[in-house]
């Protein structure tokens, strides 16, 4: 039994606005380091914590957490297209386990999942096929919110159930880390907008890119200190991968969805994702983490964080 984790937060803005050639060229590089990591590695099965950004769930059923036994690409930005290659056997076995250990999780058979599953997976291993892969969808967009007490839970369940296999494991956690994306809100936004949120799977292609084409011109205003962005917060991105790196899961559980909105944007709520992640890696016993490379990205509305960890 072999266990790794990486976790990295995502931006579909990386092919749309350029932050500068040194800050490009070693982000990327920093992607293309842990991808030959997970070359050598050669996982088995890749379980992957990700939210949605309203590209494959919506408000006409929202869960808190779901877990694909068989899922697709939604196709937002173009980043990775058709079907993932889910083992239906050991998605159902994982389900039925974590249900068994009282956490509620829901399930499908159609999952779409968007760009923070598909990016890192592309980004990772260059394809959503190579690697067999469990998708974990972690709500993170779409209030009310489960608790980051209940993320833990989660990752813990998952983690329990991957610790009696013997296989390669790679554990991918993809989300956060503080940003504020133009991600309209349920309460605040026009009747339309509000249909959109409720039932706003495979929109037409022109509806796709004038959504896609906000959140660019978004991207470019906070390059420029302008827009209603919060700004990204390195302080507050740093602090939470130490805690991560240290396995303080009672401060990270105990995070508010108040003090990481204030903290860390609308999009830092994603950051639930890694808490499962590493929450799940922690039922392997203690951990040594890494923080491989961290840079606040204003031009991809993004702090861009990434860690790895294994077992001691």
């Amino acid at each position: 039994m072999t266990v790794k984790l990486i976790c990295v937060a995502h931006t579909p803005m990386m092919d749309h606005c350029s932050p500068g050639d040194k800050v490009e060229k070693e982000a990327r590089a920093a992607f293309a380091k842990l991808a030959a990591e997970v070359d050598a590695y050669n996982p088995d099965l890749i379980v992957v914590f990700a939210p949605d950004h309203f590209n494959g769930f919506f408000y006409d059923l929202m869960p808190a957490f779901n877990i694909g036994i068989r899922a697709s690409a939604a196709g937002d930005w173009d980043i990775g297209k058709g079907p993932l290659n889910v083992p239906e056997d050991k998605a159902l076995a994982l389900t039925q386990d974590v249900l068994d250990q009282g956490i509620d999780v829901a399930y499908s058979y159609r999952m779409q999942a968007d760009h923070g599953f598909t990016q890192p997976l592309m980004l990772l291993c260059n394809s959503l096929t190579k690697y067999p892969v469990i998708p974990i969808f972690v709500n993170g967009a779409a209030k009310p919110l489960p608790s980051c007490k209940r993320a833990v839970d989660l990752g813990k369940a998952v983690g329990k159930h991957l610790s009696k296999s013997d296989q390669r494991i790679l554990i991918i956690g993809s989300g956060g880390l503080s940003h504020d994306p133009p991600t309209p809100q349920m309460g605040s936004v026009p009747p339309e907008v509000e249909e959109f949120l409720i039932a706003g799977r495979n929109p037409t292609p022109e509806a796709r890119n004038k959504r896609q084409a906000n959140v660019v011109a978004t991207g470019q205003a906070l390059a420029k200190g302008e827009g209603p962005s919060i700004p990204l917060n390195p302080e507050w991105d740093m602090a939470l991968m130490e805690q991560f790196k240290n396995a303080d899961f009672k401060r990270i559980a105990a995070y508010t969805n108040e003090e990481i909105q204030r903290d860390g944007g609308k999009g830092g709520q994603e950051v639930r994702a890694w808490m499962a992640a590493f929450a799940a890696l922690s039922e392997f016993g203690p951990y040594d983490a890494e923080i491989v490379y961290y840079y606040p990205i204003k031009e991809w509305i993004a702090g861009m964080g990434m860690m790895t960890a294994q077992p001691i």
